[in-house]
């Protein structure tokens, strides 16, 4: 009988050990940590965020690694300072970042004076009970903070590529319904019947605008959108932009709006969105996704989901995100454009970039 009980306990150890090896390393082959998710091929933005969470750093840390990177390399002309002036020429910053195990945001919207937008997002998180500074006064708090600055963000480009869309008398423009008295304002309405009480709306066009979108290509208007799982399975998102180009001075886009840009719940997973921010942040697509997942709806899915929503009412808009699991499963869909996704997991020799065709996604 002992003999027996012995063979029995040999039996089930190495039951116990075989179901352990299979379904403990399939967990863990599914939760490929450390990981960092980008907007677009920011080859060196995803290489600085992995760098900083494969050497133990949290998840926040790693973002405002790979979003630093960005700004400082002008990524596509459209991330950090010296691209997409404004109608006065003026090049300003709209930067967020979100802790997805706390939930707390800091975000600085048209931001002058100061080139560094990641970095101040996080003083917002770190030293405000606030979610957003705007304007000048967020150049004032980060530059009180230890931030460099004041300091010129335009560059020789952005002032060149001004004086050329002003010599084209200000076209093309974000302005509609309106009269400019010169060739490039001021402007004024079409017409002054609605300045008054009501407004008689055009039923074919009820709820619906005309799109900006055929302002926006990847040369005149984009965003890193960066999410990073760090070691522990903390997740973290940022973003960073300077807008959309020729933009109505004060104008704020999604980039610093938590759930339209990015969004992360390290219950749920991460999402990153970019393109015609002004028709996206109605929808606030990435808040979509992780709620979609959070429903037990695949990245996939959920990508493709949120974007469908925005082509329903805007079919022109342009756009794309990506969306990740808190496992580590990543996926991307877009509209209008063909949108690329980069990638660093463990299992990677070096960052890996995703094609999403429009209307259509990609693991």
């Amino acid at each position: 009988m002992s003999a027996n009980f012995d063979k029995l306990g040999v039996a089930l150890f190495f039951f116990v050990t075989l179901f352990s090896a299979a379904f403990g390393d399939g967990v863990r082959g599914a939760r490929k940590f450390p990981l960092v998710v980008s907007t677009w091929p920011f080859l060196e933005a995803v290489r600085a965020a992995w760098r900083a969470v494969d050497g133990g750093l949290s998840a926040v840390d790693a973002v405002v690694e790979g979003c630093s990177a960005c700004e400082e390399l002008r990524c596509d002309g459209t991330v950090g300072p010296g691209g997409s002036p404004d109608e006065n020429g003026e090049t300003t910053i709209d930067a967020m970042i979100m802790n997805g195990v706390t939930m707390e945001v800091g975000a600085v919207a048209a931001m002058r004076y100061v080139s560094d937008g990641i970095k101040a997002a996080r003083l917002v998180m770190q030293h405000t009970k606030h979610t957003m500074l705007v304007g000048e006064q967020a150049s004032i708090f980060a530059i009180s903070m230890g931030l460099p600055g004041p300091k010129n963000l335009s560059s020789e480009d952005s002032i060149e590529k001004w004086k050329n869309w002003k010599k084209n008398k200000c076209q093309p423009n974000f302005r509609k319904n309106v009269m400019p008295i010169d060739d490039c304002g001021p402007y004024r309405p079409e017409s002054s019947n609605n300045l008054g009480g009501g407004i008689c709306l055009n039923p074919k066009t009820t709820g619906f605008d005309e799109s900006g979108s055929s302002l926006f290509n990847l040369h005149s208007h984009d965003t890193i959108s960066l999410a990073v799982i760090d070691k522990l399975g903390h997740i973290a998102v940022g973003t960073s932009t300077n807008g959309a180009t020729f933009k109505i001075p004060g104008r704020v886009g999604d980039g610093p709006i938590a759930g339209s840009s990015a969004y992360a719940d390290t219950d749920v997973g991460a999402c990153g969105a970019t393109g015609d921010g002004d028709i996206m942040m109605r929808f606030l697509p990435c808040y979509q996704v992780i709620e979609s997942m959070r429903l037990g709806m695949e990245p996939k899915l959920a990508a493709q989901d949120a974007i469908a929503r925005i082509a329903r009412k805007y079919p022109d808009f342009v756009g794309a995100i990506f969306a990740v699991n808190k496992n580590g499963v990543h996926a991307g869909a877009c509209h209008g454009w063909t949108f690329q996704y980069s990638v660093r997991s463990p299992d990677m020799a070096d960052v890996e970039v995703y094609t999403v065709i429009p209307e259509m996604a990609a693991e």
